[in-house]
C-alpha cells in the first residue's frame, strides 16, 4: 500500500522552499511513499512562493492551498507567525480530511516549527508528528535547553548581564555570551511563544533538521538523549532554480578573475539605513576589492512591511562613489542568491547569516563575514565564527535586532576590516571552508551522512504502517 505524509511548511521562501525540496527527496528515496503539502498564504505577499512551486505537483507530490478569508481578517498583521498559523488550523484540519485516500494510508504530519501547533491536528488524525526545522541543531538545542532553565525557574530574562555574562549550552562547547542572545529569547513578549515552540517539540516524534552531522557532531550528541526526540541530519536542503536566466550581473561576474570579487546580500527583510548605507559604501571604496552588492532600504516596520529599493543611489551613497567603482563593483536590488554564489569570481561572501544562506555559502566553498540581522542569526554566526571556524566577524557584539525596530550602525572601519580578512586568499577560514563544502557534498552521496539519515527516516515512518 502507498503511504502519505502531509507536510505543514511555513509560508515564506525560507522555509516554503527547504520544505518542498526535502519532501522531493523523500519520494525519490522510496516509491511507496507520497507526500501532500499544505499551501498556507502568506500574510505579506499576494503572489507567495507557492507559484513558483506549484508546477511541480506530481502523482506522489501534490499541493492542497488552503484559503484564508480576508473579511474578517483572520489575523492582525503584527501577529508573530505562531499565532497566525495557530489560527489556520481547521483549515488545514478540513484540507488533510479532504486528501485522505483509501489507496493511500496516511501514516504522519511534517510541520515547520512555526507550525508546531499543527501536532494537535495530527493527533485528531492517530498519526505522529514530526518536525522539519530549516535552522540548525545548535539554536535548537538551545531552544530547548532555555525551556527547560525558564520551567525550573532557573532564566529570568530580567536579570540577564546583571547576574551573568555567559549561558552553557549542550550544543555548544563553549560559553555562550548572554549580549548575544536574539531578542525572541530575551524578550518576554516573543519569548513565551518559543519555549510554547520548545515545549511542543518535545513531543515530536523526530526532527528533520537542515544540517550535516559532519558540520554539528557536538550539537546532535544533546539528541542521543532518550528524553528528545530523534533528530535526523538531512542537510544541505538546498533550492537551485535551474531556469536563472544568465542576467547581466552574472555575465559580469564571468568576465571577473577566480575569487575576486567580495558579494554582499542580506535576504528578503534585510534592509539599512541611509546612514549605514554610506558606511557600507565608504568600507567597499577603500577596501579596493571588486564587489556585488545587493542594497535594499531598512523597512519602516518589518513586521508590516519588507525592504524595498532605494530610489535614487546618488542621493544615498557618498558623492562620486559609483562612478569611481564602476569598473570594479555593481549595486543591485535583489540578486539570484545562489547562481552568484555558484560563480568562481566570488571570494566572500558578507551575510546576515541567514541558515539558508549560509549552507549555500558553505556548499559553494565561499567564506562569510557574519552580519547577524534579526531571528536566531546571531547564534548561527557565533556558531560559524567561535564553534566552528568557518566565517569571520562584522563586529564581537552587534547591538540591536530588526525585529525590535532598531540596529546600531556598524562603522566603516569595522566593514572594511572584515572584508579584507574574508578575501584573504589562503587564510584558515578560507581552507576550512574548502574542507567542508567537500563534507557538505559527501554527505549527500549514497551512503554519506545525510542520505542516510533520510533512509534512516523513512525506515522509521513506514514502520508507523499498522
Amino acid at each position: 500500500m502507498k503511504i502519505e505524509l502531509v507536510f505543514i511548511p511555513l509560508p515564506g521562501i525560507s522555509h516554503l522552499r527547504p520544505a518542498v525540496k526535502l519532501a522531493k527527496q523523500l519520494i525519490e528515496s522510496d516509491d511507496r511513499l507520497s507526500i501532500t503539502v499544505i499551501i498556507i498564504p502568506s500574510r505579506f505577499d499576494a503572489g507567495d512562493a507557492s507559484a513558483s512551486i506549484a508546477p511541480l505537483t506530481t502523482d506522489r507530490l501534490r499541493y492542497e492551498a488552503i484559503s484564508v478569508s480576508k473579511e474578517p481578517p483572520t489575523s492582525d498583521p503584527t501577529d508573530p507567525a505562531q499565532v497566525y498559523i495557530e489560527k489556520q488550523k481547521s483549515k488545514v484540519r478540513d484540507a488533510v480530511a479532504r486528501i485522505v485516500d483509501p489507496t493511500r494510508k496516511l501514516v504522519g504530519f511534517v510541520v515547520d516549527i512555526f507550525c508546531s501547533s499543527m501536532i494537535d491536528v495530527a493527533n485528531e488524525f492517530g498519526v505522529p508528528c514530526y518536525m522539519i526545522y530549516t535552522s540548525n541543531a545548535t539554536v535548537l538545542g538551545i531552544m530547548l535547553h532555555l525551556q527547560q532553565m525558564y520551567d525550573q525557574k532557573k532564566y529570568d530574562v530580567s536579570e540577564l548581564e546583571e547576574s551573568v555574562n555567559e549561558l552553557e549550552f549542550p550544543s555548544l562547547s563553549r560559553p555562550y555570551p548572554v549580549k548575544c542572545l536574539p531578542h525572541f529569547l530575551t524578550s518576554k513578549e516573543w519569548l513565551l511563544l518559543f519555549l510554547a515552540q520548545a515545549r511542543y517539540l518535545r513531543k515530536m516524534k523526530g526532527i528533520l533538521v537542515n544540517t550535516v552531522a559532519e558540520l554539528e557532531p557536538y550539537a546532535l550528541k544533546m539528541f542521543n538523549n532518550v528524553d528528545l526526540p530523534q533528530a535526523y541530519p538531512v542537510g544541505p536542503v538546498l533550492h537551485f532554480d535551474d531556469d536563472e536566466k544568465q542576467s547581466e550581473i552574472l555575465q559580469w561576474l564571468d568576465e571577473q578573475p577566480p575569487k575576486s570579487v567580495v558579494f554582499l546580500c542580506f535576504g528578503s527583510l534585510g534592509g539599512f539605513t541611509e546612514e549605514q548605507a554610506r558606511e557600507m559604501a565608504i568600507a567597499l571604496d577603500r577596501s579596493g576589492y571588486r564587489f556585488l552588492w545587493s542594497l535594499r532600504r531598512a523597512s519602516p516596520n518589518i513586521m508590516t512591511d519588507r525592504p524595498r529599493d532605494f530610489t535614487d543611489l546618488d542621493e544615498v551613497l557618498p558623492v562620486g562613489f559609483l562612478d569611481r567603482t564602476l569598473d570594479r563593483g555593481k549595486v543591485v536590488g535583489w540578486a539570484p542568491q545562489v547562481a552568484v554564489l555558484a560563480k568562481p569570481a566570488i571570494g566572500g561572501f558578507v551575510t546576515h547569516c541567514g541558515w539558508n544562506s549560509m549552507l549555500e555559502s558553505l556548499w559553494f566553498g565561499v567564506p562569510m563575514v557574519t552580519w547577524p540581522l534579526y531571528a536566531e542569526q546571531k547564534i548561527n554566526a557565533f556558531e560559524m565564527v567561535e564553534e566552528l571556524g568557518l566565517a569571520v566577524e562584522i563586529r564581537k557584539y552587534l547591538k540591536g535586532d530588526l525585529f525590535a525596530g532598531e540596529m546600531e550602525t556598524v562603522t566603516a572601519e569595522d566593514i572594511e576590516r572584515a572584508i579584507r580578512r574574508v578575501m584573504e586568499q589562503d587564510s584558515d577560514v578560507r581552507n576550512r571552508v574548502k574542507e567542508m563544502a567537500e563534507m557538505c557534498h559527501v554527505a549527500l552521496m549514497d551512503g554519506g551522512s545525510s542520505k542516510t539519515a533520510l533512509q534512516k527516516f523513512i525506515q522509521d515512518v513506514i514502520e508507523n504502517v499498522a
